[in-house]
């Protein structure tokens, strides 16, 4: 796909700015759609279905975090945040949200564009990789998890699963060599395109929402390792039937009203 026939929408309330964003960006070959107005973003992004949303965070009638909060769960796109706070707190719930990546304002015209470009870069790599021979080479499997490379999607237990496009570039990264450590430079150069500063927390966020949906133990995660002083690695052997068969449920063994009606907490017995 080249870059004229990708459309990016900007959400962006301050219009000089998204003018000079949109000027910019479509000298680049992009085309570019504004919406103005948090609270009219979530239909341009059902109406339209760009290639990838800019999206800011302090909007009128919606807040940007909300946006992202209620478009994730159908749209798969990469999301770009822009924040104008130096606190990293809004760029870490924006990525605990789904967002692939964030750009700090005052926007640099050049950050902004390599952003965007690592971005499709990204989606573009897989798509180019599991082009090369068969089909074989699409689907990643192990056990009851399959990783479609081509198509992006994932799947658990024949289910499919909402990943953003940072969370299946990672997924998709670590599980091309299991059982081998990738620092957060290789992860941050490989899906960010940028060199890990030692501060930058989006991997970690990441890493974290993907054990979430692939029912990892947060406090002592096997499918996904975290290797101190090292990095990450993929656990090849724990996506067998039988690593979910470990799981036991304390339902009724401490009350339906002991975790909240209708809830049910799971452990892994290691």
């Amino acid at each position: 796909m080249t870059q004229a026939q990708k459309t990016i929408l900007l959400v962006e309330d301050d219009e000089r700015l998204a003018a000079l964003i949109k000027e910019y960006l479509e000298q680049q070959g992009y085309n570019i759609l504004l919406e103005y107005r948090g609270d009219k973003a979530l239909d341009r992004i059902k109406k339209e279905s760009p290639h990838m949303v800019i999206l800011d965070l302090m909007l009128p009638g919606k807040d940007g975090l909300s946006v992202l909060k209620e478009a994730r769960p159908d749209f798969a796109a990469p999301v770009l945040i822009l924040t104008a706070r130096e606190d990293d707190t809004d760029q870490i719930v924006g990525l605990e949200l789904g967002a692939d990546d964030y750009v700090q304002k005052p926007v640099d015209p050049g950050v902004l564009l390599a952003r965007i470009r690592a971005l499709f870069r990204r989606i573009d790599h897989f798509s180019e990789n599991s082009d090369q021979d068969s089909s074989e080479k699409e689907i990643l499997k192990f056990g009851e998890l399959e990783i479609h490379t081509n198509s992006r999607y994932v799947t658990l237990f024949n289910q499919p699963m909402e990943l953003s496009t940072l969370e299946f570039d990672l997924l998709a990264l670590l599980a091309s060599e299991p059982g081998t450590v990738m620092d957060r430079d290789r992860l941050c150069q490989t899906v960010r395109g940028i060199e890990y500063d030692g501060l930058d927390r989006s991997i970690d966020v990441a890493i974290s929402r993907l054990r979430k949906k692939l029912e990892d133990n947060p406090d002592k995660p096997f499918r996904i390792k975290t290797i101190w002083g090292s990095g990450y690695l993929f656990a090849q052997d724990a996506w067998e039937k039988s690593a979910w068969q470990k799981e036991v449920s304390v339902k009724d063994a401490w009350g339906k009203d002991a975790w909240g009606k209708g809830s049910q907490k799971k452990f892994v017995l290691e």
